[in-house]
């Protein structure tokens, strides 16, 4: 006899999946006439547990009054408590009170301003892939983490516990390379060049990468357009043995898991402090089994690091992280001034990667650029290509169509999309209000533009830009267009285009010296 044929006690409920989206977080929901919710004392948005024979897992508790949404004998679940759980509609299930997280004393010193060992974070990652945190405990332990700022070795403990913390990937070749950049620079959309380049040449390049936190688009949210990014540990490791790389999500993979749910609540927060940056690069690219990796810094006036001494320490963290855990790393600084391409947004992003790798003469050249100078310090890893030499050869890669041909025979190996993703039906131009000279493009302005209008959901809303620092422009001539899929959206940031259209005209003087990578 099935779990879903036997009979309930009132000790016991059956299992009603509801179809409800809670994105990372286990929601249950009980009646509020349900004899167990009396009995137990249960409150709303507690911690429970439910348990069928040897499954356990630990949801947040929703009462309801409505027996249409969930009758007394049964417990509702949300879409992701249902596939955690892992059992069949119907089954019969326990449901008790949760124990906290003991961990979260941890959580209270770091609050309080005290420095956390090794065991501190391991007990909390812990605590946090196992569910056991809510997302209102897990807020804490981030602003926690960012208001009193973690030392290096904190941030070691936490690489550490959060590489832990699931999958580990050992791909048996002395040399696996990957890049990183840390973000800020809307558009820059390298990763998606590099690799097929890269890979073109031989070298294993499997690069596993989270989706936005509080950019318009991640390399995953751009590569989902062309490609599915979903997929698990032996079809990741069919594709890059086959094409040499890969470009999919991280989270189906079960790499760094705990990453995923702090990035779930880091999005709508808006938290992104140093320490947990480096953690969650390293721990995914540990993870993932990189030997080799190269970390890319933009600096510039509106980019995530706006400064160069602070460009310099965080090269230092993460250079001391990733000496501690055994990866050859560098850090290249560059040039964050303004947005990388002409598109922000899935759609326009994957239209200027493609543009790219076709050598299409309207491609964005400081995009092209860019790939060429990252692809070519990758290739120098390679012990067979003398210093120097990394940028030519990956040129001659891109030129020769190489490229493209690895990016298409990679899309086709992790599945091209069904769909042909089409910029949003609604848009707008942003004109000049004066002639100038483009002396200032704001990246966290446009980036809020293309978030305004959709970015990344909606697949076809962004931002496409025609102007760039240093160009001419006259009265009225656009700078850049809108565009977004439903209305409200498209009227949400086109206000925001009208309070400020992140661009500062003036004299050709005025325009700010180019940063030199290094």
């Amino acid at each position: 006899m099935t779990k879903a044929n036997q009979k309930n006690t009132k000790d016991t409920l059956r299992v009603r999946r509801l179809g409800i989206d809670t994105y990372r977080e286990n929601v249950a929901y009980l009646h509020r006439e349900c004899e167990i919710y009396r009995a137990e004392g249960f409150q709303a948005l507690s911690k429970v547990e439910i348990r069928a024979d040897s499954r356990r897992i630990l949801a947040v508790l929703n009462v309801v009054d409505d027996e249409n949404f969930v009758k007394p004998d049964e417990l509702g679940l949300s879409e992701e408590t249902f596939a955690n759980l892992g059992l069949p509609e119907g089954s019969i299930v326990s449901v008790e009170h949760a124990e906290p997280p003991a961990s979260m004393n941890a959580v209270r010193r770091k609050i309080a301003g005290e420095r956390l060992s090794l065991e501190d974070f391991q007990a909390i990652i812990g605590d946090i892939t196992e569910s056991r945190y809510s997302k209102t405990e897990i807020s804490a332990f981030l602003v926690a983490c960012g208001q009193t700022d973690l030392d290096r070795d904190e941030v070691y403990f936490l690489t550490r516990a959060m590489l832990e913390s699931g999958e580990q990937l050992d791909w048996h070749e002395p040399l696996v390379a990957d890049k990183h950049c840390i973000g800020g620079i809307p558009g820059n959309r390298t990763s998606m060049l590099v690799v097929p380049i890269v890979a073109a040449h031989g070298m294993l390049i499997p690069k596993t990468s989270s989706r936005a936190i509080t950019s318009p688009a991640g390399t995953t949210d751009t590569m989902e357009v062309l490609a599915n990014v979903e997929l698990d540990i032996a079809s990741l490791h069919d594709i890059v043995r086959k094409h040499r790389g890969c470009l999919a999500w991280g989270g189906t993979s079960r790499l760094s898991p705990a990453d995923d749910i702090l990035i779930a609540v880091e999005r709508p927060l808006g938290i992104d402090s140093q320490g947990q940056l480096v953690a969650s690069i390293l721990s995914k690219k540990l993870a993932a089994g990189s030997t080799h990796l190269l970390i890319d810094i933009p600096v510039g006036p509106t980019a995530k690091v706006r400064h160069m001494r602070e460009a310099q320490a965080l090269r230092r963290l993460f250079e001391f992280v990733g000496d501690r855990h055994g990866i050859f790393l560098e850090v290249i600084i560059t040039d964050g001034r303004q947005p990388i391409g002409n598109g922000i947004g899935p759609v326009l992003e994957a239209r200027d990667v493609m543009q790219v790798l076709q050598n299409d003469p309207g491609a964005p050249a400081d995009l092209r650029q860019k790939t060429l100078l990252l692809a070519g310090r990758i290739l120098e890893f390679d012990p067979d290509v003398r210093g120097g030499k990394g940028y030519a050869i990956a040129r001659d890669i891109l030129d020769s169509g190489r490229a493209l041909e690895k990016m298409n025979a990679i899309i086709e190996a992790q599945g091209r999309q069904p769909v042909s993703y089409e910029p949003g039906k609604l848009s707008q131009d942003i004109c000049a209000a004066r002639d100038g000279v483009v002396t200032g493009i704001d990246n966290l302005h446009m980036a809020h533009i293309a978030r305004f209008a959709g970015a990344p959901m909606d697949k076809g809303a962004g931002v496409d830009l025609f102007k760039k620092l240093g160009e001419h422009v006259k009265k009225d001539e656009p700078l850049y267009r809108v565009y977004a899929e439903f209305p409200s959206d498209f009227r949400f940031a086109v206000q925001l285009c009208q309070r400020d259209s992140g661009y500062t005209l003036g004299d050709e003087e005025q325009v700010p010296q180019a940063f030199v990578a290094s």
